[in-house]
C-alpha cells in the first residue's frame, strides 16, 4: 500500500512537472544582452543603500516628492557621483524643479532591470511615497540576459500575463519571473495604492545610428518603449517618450557632436548627455497636456541680452575668449581686449558685433559656467563666431583656479576630482573643447573662426615668444580637422611687434606681458581683419 501511494505521488509529481515544463516552454526566450556593458552595482546592494536617499527624506513640510526609479541612465554606478566619467540624467533633474514646492529624489541604481528593481529596491522606495507624490519609472535597459543565472535580471518580453518559475543556479533561490509589462503594472498599482501619481518613461536613446543615415536607431523602438506606452495607456497613466525627445536633438546635433553626449560606451551618458536627457524629461512633462507635475517646474527663463543687437536680415558676429578679448574696456589708459574694438572694422549697416568673452576664462571654464550656452542659444544661420582661448588653458586642472585642460587637440579625456568643489569632472583636451564649440556653431548653421591666442610681450634672444608648438598648433589642428576657418592671430600680431622691437612693444601692453592696452587691442583687431582678407571666409565681406 505504502509503495503504491509513493508511486502514485511520484506519478502525479511527474505529470505536474511535465505540465509546468510544457507551460513554461511557451514563455518567450529572454532578450539577448547585445550591449555587453558590465555594471555589477547589484553586487554591492548594501553600499548602494547607504548612498541612495532614504525614501521621502527630502520632503519639505507637506510638499510632494518626485521619486525617480530607473537604472544607470538615470543614476550611474553605485555612488552616482560621476567618478567614472558617466552621469545619469536624474542627477540634473532637480535643476528644473522649484525646490521650494517639490523635492526630487533619485532612487535609480545602475544595473537594475524592472524585475530586480521591483524585487530588491522598490519595497524601500514605495514606503516613502505619500498621497500627492509623483513617481517616474524608466526601466528596461537591463531586462535581458538569462532568467535564472548570472545577474538573473531578465523579464519576459512583452506586456502579457505570462510567468515563469525559476531557480537561480548560483544561489538556489526560487523566483517567479513576470513580463516587463507586468512589472510596470505592479509599479503603477503600488504607487496608486499609496495615493501617488505614476508616470512611465521610455528609455534614453543609445549612440547607435541607422547605416548611412542620420537617424538614431532606437527612435523606432518596438520593444520596451512600445511596451511602456501600451501599459501606460492600459492603466490610464501618463507616458513620456524620452527616447524620441532626446533622439530628435541628437539627430540635430549630428554624429560627431553626439560623441560628447556619451562616455566610455554607447549607453551611458557624459555630463553633457545627462543634462540633455534631464532637459528632455522636463520638456516632456511641460508639454504633456493636463499633467499637473508641470506646475512644479521652474518657469522658462530666456536670455534677452545675448543676440540683442541683431537686426532683421543681418548676421551677428560673436566673439568669445578671455581677457585679451574682453577686459575692463572703459578707460583709454586701462586694459583692453580686441573684441571691444573690432566692431570699428566692420560695416554696422551689414553686421553687428557682440563681445561675449570673459576675463580669466579658459575654454573649459567658459563652457562650464554656462557662458557658451548663451552664445549657442542665440546663434542663427549665417552668424559668425570668433574663438580665441589659450592664455588660461595651461593652468591647474583640479586645484586652485582649476581651469586647465589636457594638452593637445586629440580625443583624450580623463576624470579628475575637483578640489574646489569636491566633485568629479571629465576634462578633455584643449582641442576637445574647441571642437565642441565648432560643432555647436556648425549645427546652428553659423560659421566658426578659430584664432591662435594673442602674443605675450615676452622676448628671448631678440625674438618675441610665439605659441607655434603649443596652443597655436592645437588650435590650427582642431580647426583643420573640423572644417572651421583658422587665423593665426599669434603670428600676425607677433610679426608686427617683432618689427617694432622689444623696446617699443611696451606701449601695446598694460600692467603685464599679457593684457593689452587700447593700442594693443587695436593692433590685434587689425591682425584679425588682415587674416580674414587673406582667407576665403565670408566674414571678410562685412569689413569696412
Amino acid at each position: 500500500m505504502k509503495y503504491h501511494l509513493v508511486h502514485h505521488l511520484c506519478w502525479l509529481a511527474a505529470i505536474a512537472f511535465s505540465l509546468s515544463a510544457t507551460a513554461q516552454d511557451k514563455v518567450a526566450a529572454p532578450m539577448e544582452d547585445v550591449n555587453q556593458v558590465i555594471d555589477n552595482t547589484l553586487d554591492s546592494l548594501n553600499q548602494a543603500r547607504t548612498v541612495r536617499p532614504a525614501a521621502g527624506s527630502s520632503r519639505k513640510g507637506n510638499n510632494p516628492v518626485l521619486f525617480l526609479v530607473g537604472n544607470s541612465t538615470m543614476r550611474t554606478g553605485t555612488l552616482g557621483n560621476g567618478n567614472n566619467g558617466q552621469w545619469g540624467w536624474g542627477y540634473y533633474a532637480e535643476e528644473f524643479f522649484d525646490n521650494n514646492r517639490i523635492t526630487v529624489e533619485n532612487h535609480a541604481l545602475g544595473g537594475t532591470s524592472s524585475r530586480t528593481f521591483y524585487n530588491r529596491l522598490w519595497p524601500d522606495v514605495v514606503k516613502g511615497v505619500r498621497p500627492g507624490d509623483w513617481v517616474i519609472i524608466e526601466l528596461g535597459h537591463n531586462d535581458n540576459g538569462p532568467y535564472d543565472s548570472g545577474r538573473a535580471r531578465a523579464s519576459i518580453p512583452g506586456i502579457g500575463k505570462d510567468s515563469l518559475e525559476v531557480t537561480i543556479k548560483e544561489t538556489g533561490a526560487k523566483e517567479t519571473v513576470y513580463t516587463y509589462g507586468e512589472y510596470m503594472r505592479r509599479f503603477i498599482r503600488d504607487v496608486k495604492q499609496k495615493g501617488g501619481h505614476p508616470i512611465l518613461f521610455s528609455l534614453t536613446p543609445r549612440n547607435a545610428w541607422q547605416d548611412q543615415d542620420s537617424t538614431i536607431v532606437t527612435r523606432v523602438n518596438q520593444t520596451f518603449g512600445l511596451w511602456a506606452k501600451q501599459v501606460a495607456e492600459e492603466q490610464s497613466v501618463p507616458f513620456i517618450n524620452l527616447n524620441d525627445i532626446t533622439a530628435r536633438k541628437f539627430e540635430q546635433f549630428g554624429k560627431e557632436k553626439v560623441k560628447y553626449m556619451f562616455y566610455i560606451d554607447r549607453i551611458h551618458t557624459s555630463a553633457f548627455g545627462a543634462k540633455v536627457n534631464a532637459e528632455s524629461a522636463a520638456e516632456g512633462i511641460r508639454t504633456y497636456q493636463g499633467l499637473e507635475l508641470a506646475n512644479y517646474l521652474k518657469p522658462l527663463v530666456s536670455d534677452t541680452e545675448t543676440g540683442s543687437s541683431r537686426q532683421e536680415g543681418r548676421p551677428v558676429l560673436f566673439t568669445v575668449g578671455d581677457s585679451t578679448v574682453k577686459n575692463k574696456d572703459d578707460d583709454k589708459n586701462g586694459m583692453w581686449g580686441w573684441g571691444s574694438v573690432i566692431a570699428d572694422l566692420f560695416d554696422p549697416n551689414k553686421i553687428s558685433v557682440e563681445n561675449c568673452a570673459m576675463a580669466g576664462r579658459s575654454a573649459r571654464t567658459f563652457l562650464d559656467e554656462g557662458r557658451w550656452d548663451k552664445v549657442y542659444n542665440a546663434l542663427q544661420p549665417g552668424d559668425f563666431v570668433l574663438i580665441q582661448f589659450g592664455h588660461n588653458d595651461g593652468g591647474d586642472i583640479n586645484v586652485g583656479k582649476a581651469r586647465g585642460e589636457l594638452h593637445g587637440s586629440g580625443g583624450e579625456s580623463k576624470v579628475f576630482l575637483m578640489e574646489p568643489t569636491g566633485k568629479y569632472q571629465v576634462v578633455y583636451t584643449f582641442g576637445g573643447y574647441l571642437r565642441k564649440f565648432i560643432l555647436d556653431i556648425q549645427e546652428k548653421g553659423a560659421i566658426p573662426i578659430v584664432l591662435s591666442h594673442t602674443p605675450r610681450n615676452k622676448w628671448k634672444d631678440g625674438q618675441i615668444e610665439r605659441n607655434t608648438d603649443s596652443y597655436g598648433k592645437w588650435a590650427r589642428e582642431t580647426a583643420e580637422s573640423t572644417g572651421a576657418y583658422f587665423i593665426d592671430l599669434n603670428k600676425l600680431s607677433a610679426d608686427k611687434l617683432q618689427k617694432k622691437g622689444a623696446k617699443k612693444t611696451a606701449a601695446f601692453y598694460n600692467t603685464d606681458h599679457t593684457h593689452t592696452s587700447f593700442k594693443g587691442a587695436q593692433l590685434n583687431a587689425q591682425s584679425i581683419a588682415e587674416g580674414l582678407k587673406e582667407s576665403d571666409c565670408p566674414l571678410k565681406q562685412y569689413l569696412k
